[in-house]
Formats: C-alpha cells, sequence, structure tokens
C-alpha cells in the first residue's frame, strides 16, 4: 500500500479527528509526544521491564578473571573493519559499544547500552537517543551526541559501501545537545532504522579526526567498549584485555557478560592444523564447522578423561543459505537455464553419506530452519505481493514449490544429469566431441571455482567429476584469505562457495544481499550480481512489514522469487552448534535461543579464586 504523503496525511487524521470528537481539542498533530524507554521492540513488547536487573540467560555472579585462549583462519593487516581495504583483525568489534544491545532471547528487541534511553514515535519516522552521562571511551573522554553524528558520517561516506545502502534511509542526524542525537528517516516503511541505527559501534571524534580513515592501519583504536586491544603480533596474533575502568560494568544489560578477563586470538593459515593445535592445547575453544572433522578428528586422552568437552547445542536462528553462488555477471551464467541446469551436478544424498557422516539437512531455502521458509505453495496473503509481479518472476512461483535435485544417494545420477542436458540445450549449448560448445559462438563452458579452505576441496571434487560428465570444464582455484577477500569485493570470480546468514528478523540487510543498486559496487554482499526488479520490490515489502505476520509473508515472498531466479545451487545446513573446549569454564544453565552466548562463560580459575579469598 502506497502511504499518503505527510501533509495531506496528517491533514486527513485531523479532519477525522475533528468531526468524531467535536468537543476535543487535541487534533492529530497536537497528540502527546512519545515517552522515553529504556529499549524497542521491532515486533511486540519489551520482554524485560526498566527495572530488570539481567538478562534472563546470563548468571549476574559470573566471577571475572580468567584467560581464553582462541583461533581465527588466515591473517590480518588492519584494525579497521569499516573499509573495504585490507585484511581486518577478526575481533575488533569487541573494543566498541553501540546505542542498543540486542537480547539474545528474543526475535529483535535492544535494551539501552550507551543510550540511556530510546524515544521513538508510532510511524517510527524518527528515533532520539539519550547518552548516558557516565558513558566514556577508553582514553577517558565521555561519549557525545557528536560522535554518534561523527560515526555515521563517516562510515556513510567513506566506510564500506554496505553502510551507505543498509542506511540510505536515514534524512538527517543531529546533535541535539550533548547527551541527545536525533535519526529522522525519509518518507518510507523502514520500521528497522530505529533499531539498526541502534547496533552501530560509536568511533571516537577525537580519535578519527586528522588520521586516513579510509587507509587500513595497526594502529590501536579507542572504543568505548568492555575490552581493549593490549598486544598483537602483526597477521598472527591479538589479545584483548577487560577494560577496569570500563564505564558500563555495572548496568543490567552487561551483567554476567564479558567475564573473561584476558582472550588471546591466535591465527593459522590451516584448519587442519588449528586443530591439532587446539587437541594440544594451544588454545581452549573450537567451533566446528566440518562434519568429518567432528566425527573422526575429535578423539584422544584429552575427550576420553574430560579434559576437553564435545556439545551440540540446537540453534534456534534461521540457518541461511549456504551455496554455490553463480556470478551472474559473467555471461555464461546470466541464463537461468544455465544456472538451474548445473545445479542436477550437485548430488547431496551421496556427498552427505559418503563425506559427511549423514550430518547435515539439504537446504532449499533462503531462510532454512525458520517459518520465514517457502515450503508451501503461497497464500492468499503471499498472493496479493506476487500478483502484482507475475509478469517479472518465473511462472513456477505460483505453481510449485522449490526443491532443489535430489538424487537416491547411490551416486548413480544419470537421470539427473540428462535433465541438466535437456535444460542447457535449450539455452543454446550443445554436447559435441564430450564437450559442451555454445552453438552460436563456439565457446567452451569451462569455469572457476574459487575457494579459500582447501579442506572444502573434498566436497567440490564429486560435483565437478558430475560437471564434467555434462562436458563442462572446472577448475578448482585455492587462494589465501587476503586474496579471496579482494577477489570477492571486486567480484572477480566465476563462482564461489558462500552463504547468507539470516536473523529471526531480516531486514535492510537483503538489500545488500540482493539489491540491484549494489550489484555492481565492488566491496558489497550482492555477490551474485542481481538485478531484479521484483526482488528490489519485496525487499522493500518485508523492511516495510507492520507487525510479524506481514513479514513472515514477505520473506515467504521474497523466498521464493530467489530460489526460482536460481542464483545458487543450494547446499546443506545443521540447526545446532558443534563446539568443544578444555573444561576450563563455567556458562549458565539458562542457555539464550538465538546465540550461542560465548561472552556469558567465566573462567573456572576465576571462580575457584573467588570460592577461596
Amino acid at each position: 500500500m502506497t502511504r499518503l504523503r505527510k501533509p495531506f496525511r496528517l491533514l486527513t487524521v485531523a479532519v477525522l479527528n475533528a468531526c468524531l470528537f467535536m468537543n476535543s481539542h487535541v487534533l492529530a498533530d497536537e497528540a502527546p509526544a512519545p515517552a522515553p524507554s529504556h529499549g524497542i521492540a521491532m515486533h511486540g513488547d519489551l520482554k524485560y521491564p526498566a527495572d530488570f536487573t539481567h538478562f534472563d540467560y546470563t548468571n549476574p555472579d559470573a566471577p571475572k578473571g580468567g584467560t581464553m585462549k582462541r583461533w581465527s583462519l588466515g591473517t590480518f593487516d588492519s584494525f579497521n573493519p569499516f573499509i573495504i581495504k585490507g585484511t581486518p583483525e577478526d575481533n575488533i568489534g569487541m573494543i566498541y559499544d553501540s546505542l542498543m544491545t540486542k537480547s539474545d532471547d528474543e526475535p529483535f528487541s535492544e535494551y539501552g547500552l550507551l543510550a540511556e534511553t530510546v524515544t521513538v514515535p508510532a510511524d517510527r519516522r524518527w528515533v532520539t537517543f539519550k547518552l548516558r552521562p557516565e558513558a566514556r571511551f577508553s582514553d577517558g573522554v565521555p561519549v557525545t551526541a557528536a560522535d554518534v553524528v561523527f560515526t555515521f558520517d563517516i562510515l556513510r561516506t567513506q566506510g564500506s559501501p554496505f553502510y551507505a545502502a543498509y542506511y540510505a534511509d536515514i534524512e538527517q542526524i543531529e546533535a541535539i545537545d550533548d547527551r541527545t542525537v536525533k535519526f529522522s528517516f525519509r518518507d518510507s516503511d523502514n520500521r528497522e532504522l530505529p533499531l539498526i541505527v541502534g547496533q552501530v559501534g560509536i568511533l571516537p571524534k577525537h580519535y578519527w579526526e586528522g588520521r586516513d580513515f579510509q587507509s587500513p592501519s595497526l594502529d590501536i583504536p579507542v572504543g568505548s567498549g568492555p575490552y581493549r586491544l593490549a598486544s598483537f603480533e602483526a597477521g598472527r596474533s591479538a589479545t584483548y584485555e577487560l577494560r577496569d575502568d570500563y564505564w558500563g560494568k555495572d548496568l543490567a544489560v552487561n551483567r554476567g557478560r564479558d567475564n573473561i578477563a584476558t582472550i588471546r586470538f591466535d591465527y593459522y593459515r590451516d584448519s587442519t592444523v588449528a586443530l591439532e593445535a587446539f587437541k594440544a592445547g594451544e588454545y581452549d575453544f573450537r567451533l566446528e564447522t566440518s562434519s568429518k572433522e567432528w566425527a573422526t578428528g575429535y578423539t584422544g586422552p584429552a575427550f576420553d578423561d574430560g579434559r576437553i568437552k564435545k556439545q551440540e547445542i540446537h540453534n534456534g536462528n534461521p540457518t541461511g543459505m549456504q551455496a554455490f553462488i553463480f556470478n551472474t555477471r559473467r555471461e555464461k551464467f546470466s541464463d537461468p537455464k544455465v544456472r538451474e541446469a548445473l545445479a542436477y551436478a550437485f548430488d547431496f544424498e551421496w556427498t552427505n553419506r559418503n563425506i559427511f557422516y549423514g550430518a547435515y539437512t539439504r537446504t532449499h531455502s533462503y531462510f532454512s530452519n525458520s517459518e520465514m521458509a517457502a515450503d508451501q505453495l503461497p497464500d492468499e496473503d503471499e498472493l496479493k505481493l506476487l500478483e502484482p509481479l507475475r509478469d517479472q518472476v518465473p511462472p513456477e512461483v505460483f505453481t510449485q514449490v522449490y526443491r532443489a535435485p535430489t538424487t537416491d544417494g547411490s551416486g548413480n545420477v544419470r537421470s539427473q544429469l540428462r535433465q541438466g542436458m535437456r535444460l542447457l540445450q535449450q539455452a543454446g549449448w550443445t554436447f559435441r566431441d564430450n564437450k559442451l560448445v555454445n552453438e552460436k559462438t563456439g565457446e567452451l563452458f569451462r569455469f572457476e571455482i574459487l575457494l579459500v579452505q582447501k579442506e572444502f576441496e573434498r566436497v567440490v571434487a564429486p560435483f565437478i567429476r558430475n560437471l564434467e560428465r555434462m562436458g563442462i570444464g572446472v577448475d578448482i582455484r585455492i587462494v589465501d584469505v587476503s586474496q579471496y577477500i579482494n577477489r570477492l569485493r571486486s567480484f572477480d570470480f566465476d563462482m564461489v562457495v558462500g552463504s547468507f546468514g539470516q536473523s529471526s528478523s531480516p531486514g535492510n540487510e537483503q538489500r545488500d544481499y540482493w539489491g540491484s543498486v549494489l550489484a555492481d559496487q565492488p566491496g558489497t554482499r550482492n555477490l551474485a550480481g542481481i538485478r531484479n526488479p521484483a526482488v528490489d520490490a519485496l525487499i522493500e515489502k518485508l523492511i516495510a512489514a507492520p507487525d510479524r505476520h506481514s513479514l513472515v509473508v514477505a520473506a515467504r515472498a521474497l523466498d521464493r522469487v530467489l530460489q526460482w531466479n536460481h542464483y545458487v545451487i543450494p547446499q546443506y545446513h545443521i540447526a545446532t552448534w558443534r563446539i568443544a573446549y578444555w573444561n576450563k569454564f563455567g556458562m549458565p544453565e539458562n542457555r539464550a535461543p538465538y546465540a550461542l552466548g560465548l561472552d556469558t562463560w567465566w573462567s573456572l580459575d576465576a571462580a575457584n579464586k573467588e570460592s577461596t579469598r
């Protein structure tokens, strides 16, 4: 539904009020001002009242202290994660606080962190944050409204293109006074904006002014968060220390969180080597993503005697889409029939049985593991969104439920490959001398799969063998992390293996994933190069959803349009976190459903020291 322009809308409401309430002197534009609140929810009410003392999934009495050693893959050459240049250290976000912080046991609610209160009207056309007077950066300088304005200005003008797109609907940011900042939004239905502007790590204006923000740097930055970067070895390790002078340590949103005093991250170029280092006690915690390693690698004396614990924890989040991603900017991948055809060469069932130990579930939806997945034909509400786009979307959107090609798992995929070949022939390719050839140009069908992890080669190899049976030549190119990041930023690839994570409340990030305006902007997450007006329209419907039901309906409509355009070959997912850790840590009994909650753990050494005092 199209919104009326503001002057006409206000006049209409005022006239209606005058007619209905003749004795009232209050017109619509004189309605009571919205009251400041301690938090804000995307849809519905907040779970926690203004006087809450801690989140339910934390232990407010958790001891502070101890150490935790962790690992990261690759290397780094910068502590600036906000730009497209350089390879940033993975964990530098630990030094920054944001205006609000998310609750991990609600779909999308936020509570004040740097902000003492948040004020937002019913139409969400603006939001005002009042900063806490005690908020300080690590160098002792107060956090002010000027820092907030500076942060958004520099991110949108000099930061990664993501920021300009994500915050495109911000019309004005103004510092009302030293502690009050107001965001005004364009005349849109973007209800998520008041929440997502609260998620940005606030940068200190006094630190960044006079520095080259767009250049990678290993200068240790200033932040207002609970940790400071204490030391580092360039490209090899980074050590963070809990600040004794952290201004926000007694806030309700922080009680029971950030308990470990020292956290060190060591970088490994190879994940297999990293696993062996973990078992040797070189670091303490590991989140495993390889089913083979989980099934076969987590063995040895330390597991047998309980020094290392191994757990699978239910993940309540949508698992998103992991897939082979086509770069549709390449001519050979511009035809949806070609993209659909190649999907018949990926035998998930055989791969899951023989390589993954049966650990995974086939992914069909961009919102898998959630109510937003389009796993039934569109209902009446969804059709209201899709019917105006009928001429712009594949006809299957209305008549079929998408399912990625399946096999019996035996490895015999002749019938699937025949179906793929029929589609390729329809797209103008022919099988000649065991090669797939373009009928018009004589071009051989050949492309490259770009990888960053050598371990993934075993997953890609069976896929390539089936493609070769279709006459398609495929090369694997494995590069280091820095080169991989740069090639993704510049869209210099034919196909990559990647993932698009989803939250329980998707919103503005969908523009960055699929929006046409970002298809050719280096550094964005529209890796597939999608330029589709129907997708754009549904993204805007999703962002503008006034309630949870409308959000789910819009997500399902977007899901099925993405599915039937075959921008990716879906792979697989698992709805658990697989973790292993040395038995040095305690954790709350009540876990949050939407986060692993590592920031709520504590050191058992610290607990023992506290109990003996």
